[in-house]
């Protein structure tokens, strides 16, 4: 990847940036040097952003050459109209916490590369940052019914920085570059830049330490620098080629919206957000295996309205909520009373609830399906003297039951056909499909869009070579957008 600072006067520019070129603004936007080949990252200090400014036509041709632009266009326009796009509640609470001490009913905030120069602003300064992923910009905070509001978040030229806050932006700078260039190291060049997304707060990460480690190695033999990013990256995505997320994801929470602004971006991204929204929700996943004659346990998608229907599954049945996971949020319930106190506090949480008929069985099939085809296989078994393969103590103690990996061809032939054709709904990324055995019979009962890869138990078969498959399929997602030219 190569990184260009994008400036008006090259001549004017003070600042000693590592592993980047300094470029006039005329030089690339009319050089032919900088027309082809989209393996370079733009980073966009000129003097104006303002539409038909050179600053704008810096960005717009970046995005039409494929190139990476920071900021992008859309961000420009955005910092245009702050009131399209109020704070959300959380970043709110943010503001009011790092100004709660600013004596004035006015305050600057100035965030060079995601960074100020106060620690107790770095958080805010990080938040906005990622809201609005711009090289220099200043926000603008006033005092309004007695709460701080965020007046205006703006990009500013090098010429609107003070000289006493030079020093601290060169160390920004610095960081920010050297922070690429400590992630690039690989057995041979890299050609791509790879996000790993994980999070050390997730209760019940997908893949383990050691299979964070073997993914990393896998990437890095391809050809791909490897970064371990956090929820606070948000605003980063420009940055990477692609991103590969490792914690248990959600439509309600970051992972959809880190999803979402890769794919905005142009990055390959697994999980990619329509398999998020598509296997996130149990109701979806009830309506869509039903119109295509995928077989499951008898589903009901009950409301308030036909709640009484329920009882036709008999008892015991299964409760669960759209968007469960972990069997966190599935409760059996073995009679009328149950059933109804059951609906009855699901139904505060969604109008929609799944009912399905109760269908014991000693373990669950689980196949790892990788682009339609099978990767992996493994039973997993309930917990001791549990239904469930997870089970939570009031506590919040958390045991599973043991496991046992198989080799594809030592697994039931329907059990990987209908796994596969159950993925295939979901899309072509990376799945695991939970299936039921009776008898001969074999039933689904979810596809889960982020499956869990741990050390010793997923891989136990495959070895390395499971991790290789997983980083060549999104290697060539990558090339076959047009990665390298």
């Amino acid at each position: 990847m190569t990184n260009l600072v994008v400036v008006d006067d090259p001549q004017a520019f003070r600042f000693k940036v590592e592993d980047a070129q300094i470029v006039a603004a005329s030089d690339y936007l009319l050089g032919e040097t900088w027309q082809a080949g989209n393996r370079v990252r733009v980073y966009n200090l000129c003097k104006s952003y303002q539409y038909q400014r050179t600053g704008y036509y810096v960005s717009l041709l970046a995005a039409a050459r494929g190139h990476q632009p920071l900021p992008s266009v859309v961000t420009m326009q955005d910092m245009r109209y702050p009131s399209l796009t109020p704070l959300s509640a959380e970043l709110e609470s943010l503001v009011e916490r790092s100004l709660k001490d600013i004596r004035s009913d006015r305050f600057e905030l100035s965030i060079y590369f995601g960074r100020n120069m106060a620690e107790r602003h770095q958080r805010l300064a990080n938040a906005l940052y990622n809201m609005r992923p711009a090289p220099l910009m200043r926000a603008l905070f006033e005092v309004r019914k007695e709460r701080w509001r965020l007046r205006r978040l703006s990009a500013i030229q090098l010429n609107d920085i003070p000289e006493a806050h030079f020093g601290f932006l060169q160390n920004a700078i610095q960081r920010h570059f050297m922070r690429r260039i400590s992630t690039a190291n690989s057995p041979r060049a890299a050609r791509y830049d790879l996000a790993i997304l994980v999070n050390t707060d997730d209760p019940m990460p997908p893949s383990d330490g050691p299979a964070l480690k073997r993914f990393e190695k896998a990437a890095r033999a391809l050809g791909f620098a490897v970064e371990f990013i956090t929820p606070e990256d948000y605003g980063r995505m420009a940055e990477f080629d692609a991103l590969f997320i490792r914690e248990t994801t959600s439509v309600s929470s970051h992972t959809y919206r880190f999803a979402r602004r890769a794919e905005w971006e142009g990055t390959v991204v697994m999980d990619d957000p329509l398999s998020i929204m598509r296997c996130a929700n149990k109701v979806y996943l009830a309506e869509v295996l039903e119109r295509h004659s995928i077989p499951t346990p008898r589903t009901l998608i009950v409301s308030k309205e036909n709640a009484d229907e329920a009882a036709q599954l008999g008892f015991p049945c299964v409760l669960k909520l759209p968007d469960s996971s972990f069997s966190k949020g599935v409760i059996k319930v073995d009679d009328e009373t149950q059933l109804q106190a059951g609906l009855k506090a699901y139904f505060a949480e969604s109008d929609l609830v799944v009912a399905q008929q109760f269908t014991p069985t000693d373990f669950d099939w689980r196949v790892g399906v990788l682009n339609g085809e099978p990767l992996y296989v493994c039973r997993y078994f309930m917990a001791d003297r549990h239904w469930q393969i997870y089970k939570r103590t009031a506590a919040g103690r958390v045991t599973s039951g043991h496991y046992e990996s198989l080799e594809l061809s030592a697994a039931p032939e329907k059990v990987l056909k209908l796994a596969c054709r159950a993925a295939k709904l979901m899309g072509t990324g990376l799945y695991g499909v939970d299936l039921k055995q009776i008898g001969n019979r074999f039933v689904v009962i979810e596809v889960n869009d982020n499956p869990n890869i741990d050390s010793g138990v997923e891989d136990k078969i495959l070895g390395m070579a499971l991790y290789d498959r997983i980083m060549r399929h999104l290697y060539n997602l990558v090339e076959a957008r047009g990665g390298d030219e």
